[in-house]
């Protein structure tokens, strides 16, 4: 049996990002559809939106993977690569300390994101 690694393909984050204008404002294009939906299946994912969460709520809204280990019954290296997949859809930023990695949310995908759905709301109403 082999051990190959399974790569994900790397979302473009800064594309994603810019085109996220509300989605009541216009419709959006496939294009853009296609790069939004990168960072939402990034975060749809159970284990990766409660570590959204744990990092977000985190002292300094900054986590080391030493901190969020014991918050789930999985292995070190899965979380590191569910926090991979976050890193790579442009959710997270990181930083080497030492031998730990620590994980902050950026603030400019959160910002994006909460513009995307920001007026949908209110034109329903």
């Amino acid at each position: 049996m082999s051990n190959s690694v399974i790569e994900l393909p790397v979302i473009q984050s800064d594309r994603a990002l810019a085109c996220c204008a509300p989605l009541a404002r216009e419709p959006m294009t496939a294009d853009q559809a296609e790069q939004v939906s990168g960072l939402l299946k990034a975060i749809a994912d159970p284990v990766r939106l409660r570590l959204m969460s744990l990092i977000l709520s985190h002292q300094g809204g900054e986590a080391c993977v030493c901190d969020l280990n014991d918050a789930f019954d999985l292995s070190q290296p899965t979380i590191s690569h569910h926090l991979k997949v976050l890193h790579q859809a442009g959710l997270l930023d990181r930083e080497k300390r030492g031998t730990w990695v620590y994980y902050k949310a950026k603030p400019e995908a959160l910002s994006a994101m909460n513009t995307l759905f920001a007026t949908a709301g209110r034109q329903l109403s």
